[in-house]
């Protein structure tokens, strides 16, 4: 009997099945700047130029990690695509970004379009909250890669910013101070070593550590255009110790106080279970604080206010004082 490439393991109409099925959730984040629609060779997205003198685009690229363990675990699959959008939208937020478009790449063992059409529901609605369209993606069936039920998932933004408003720590001032807004949860970093210090209660667990990834670009642009916020930092794999040092410039460091936010019970347990170390939790784990702003003190409390009117909890947790672009945690 002649061999076929279902046979192999990759069926071509059950893909096809799955584009039928999530081609009405993409367009919804269609915008005016979205041109064509879904399943030609590339994405289109017309660039709105009259809006900047000198705009610079922005990219990202990353993924969810072995975050989607979780959803694997509780056959729970349609939110794991907000935690991807988010990876990337947070990150070019950072630089006074706003996203314009994004596209996603889901490779799996073996094509379930029910299953798959799930994770680009969560995707979509990342894109909602981001006010991007995704205009594109790539769906692999990769037989002999992953184990039976599995899939990985990636993702690449691009956003714009008027050339001038780059955010890039060049006015952080010692004297300065460290905005630290609320995560939802260990948001997409340090899964392998909670799963490891939970061991046998990941399960018990699993709903909490399976909540997504906050999105923080409309709130976050709304700040940029009435304050003079002079650098961001987005707290991922790195955390404290990795990540918001890109927020300094040479000859500032940041002290964090650490009792000066309420730290999620969750973060408590992964570090009385695994018996992990001060520095270790604040390398690893966002520890409630997922994105960091440096602003000058006199705008704080402004600042915390509007973030308050956007439902998002914030604090003032640092200060900058003259250094060589350290955070310690105090």
């Amino acid at each position: 009997m002649a061999i076929t490439y279902k046979k192999a393991g990759v069926d071509i109409d059950k893909a096809n099945e799955f584009i039928k099925l999530i081609a009405p959730m993409v367009k919804k984040t269609f915008n005016k700047k979205t041109a064509k629609g879904i399943g030609g060779f590339g994405g289109f997205f017309e660039f709105d130029n009259k809006k900047f003198k000198n705009p610079v685009l922005v990219s990202s690229t990353d993924g969810v990690g072995t975050k989607l363990k979780l959803g694997f675990l509780l056959n729970k699959h349609d939110t794991i695509g907000i935690d991807l959008v988010a990876m990337n939208v947070n990150d070019i937020l950072c630089t006074g970004a706003k996203p314009m478009f994004f596209l996603d790449y889901l490779a799996c063992n073996k094509m379930e379009p029910k299953k798959m059409a799930k994770v680009l529901k969560g995707i979509v609605e990342g894109c909602r909250q981001a006010g991007c369209a995704l205009v594109g993606g790539e769906n692999a069936e990769t037989p002999g890669i992953y184990q039976k039920g599995e899939y990985d998932l990636a993702g690449f933004c691009v956003g714009v910013v008027e050339k001038n408003k780059i955010l890039d720590a060049r006015k952080v001032r010692p004297g300065d101070v460290a905005i630290g807004i609320a995560s939802s949860g260990l948001h997409s970093n340090g899964y392998s070593l909670a799963r490891k210090a939970l061991g046998k209660d990941l399960k018990k667990y699993a709903k909490v550590l399976l909540v997504p990834t906050r999105i923080y670009v409309k709130p976050v642009l709304s700040l940029l255009n009435k304050f003079p916020i002079k650098s961001i930092a987005h707290v991922t794999g790195g955390a404290f110790y990795e990540k918001v040092p890109r927020a300094l410039p040479k000859n500032c460091s940041l002290i964090i106080e650490k009792d000066s936010w309420h730290v999620p019970e969750i973060f408590k347990i992964i570090q009385k279970k695994g018996k992990i170390s001060d520095k270790e939790m604040y390398r690893t784990f966002n520890m409630g604080i997922g994105m960091i702003l440096i602003v000058a003190p006199k705008d704080a409390r402004k600042i915390i206010a509007e973030l308050a009117d956007a439902r998002l909890k914030s604090w003032v947790i640092g200060k900058v004082i003259k250094g060589n672009k350290r955070v310690e945690i105090a």
